[in-house]
């Protein structure tokens, strides 16, 4: 017994630092060099306390150096919260591209969609750029057939207000989680079919973008910040 002891006790640090390594960690990246949403200082408080809740780790930065391998090596997932403009120069592009080969998840939220719209690649992993946007409003969402761990929660058809993105350049590959309906609201321009969140393994990694969250309430929003875990597990590989 007292041998078995001894041996539990030497396993320990080694069960505890097993235990650690496992524990996700995300980057939160908010750089903008156009528009800059006044939901981003509310975005990052509710990641963060989302990682507290749910057992991962968030850092959160404006700082485009973070996007060197040796520094991007630690995260599971990257997440471009209402980035826009163009944001990374060459060397931090190859090394997020480099990144995403590796295995590893990208989410973009809302604005994310507004960003690098010269960089095709980049294009291709958010699975569609920015085109336009009518008033912020309510309008009705529809959940896909799809099953996904971002919209299981969610009612069939989910009404909410935000700000409604058209889309240009869009990747026909993705897995398309929500669409919107145009005839609950005005200013939609793509038609019977107008996607807004989707996900897609991509270049060897996972993607996964909504284009919600525009307004500060979304940030306090169950369904939605439900619906942007759901995004990051995904991404994140869990």
């Amino acid at each position: 017994m007292r041998l078995y002891n001894f041996l539990l006790l030497l396993c320990l640090p080694f069960f505890f630092s097993a235990t650690i390594k496992q524990k996700k960690k995300i980057l939160v990246f908010s750089k903008t060099t156009g528009f800059r949403h006044a939901s981003i200082p509310k975005g990052k408080e509710a990641l963060l306390l989302m990682g507290k809740n749910n057992n991962f780790l968030v850092d959160t930065t404006e700082d485009a150096s973070f996007f060197s391998a040796k520094t991007l090596k630690q995260y599971d997932a990257v997440v471009f919260l209402s980035t826009t403009g163009d944001i990374l120069n060459s060397d931090q592009q190859t090394a997020f591209e480099n990144y995403i080969r590796s295995g590893k998840g990208f989410v973009g939220i809302h604005a994310a969609s507004d960003t690098e719209y010269e960089w095709p690649w980049y294009g291709k992993l958010v699975g569609g750029y920015f085109a336009s946007h009518p008033k912020q409003q309510k309008a009705k969402l529809n959940v896909t057939n799809e099953p996904h761990i971002s919209t299981k929660h969610l009612p069939k058809t989910w009404e909410r207000f935000d700000e409604w993105y058209n889309f240009k350049n869009r990747n026909a590959e993705v897995k398309v989680l929500l669409t919107i309906d145009e005839s609950s609201y005005e200013g939609g321009k793509e038609g019977a079919y107008h996607p807004m969140a989707w996900c897609h393994s991509f270049d060897g990694g996972r993607a996964f973008y909504t284009a919600l969250g525009h307004t500060d309430e979304s940030y306090k929003e169950e369904a939605f910040l439900k619906h942007v875990l759901g995004g990051i597990n995904y991404a994140a590989g869990k």
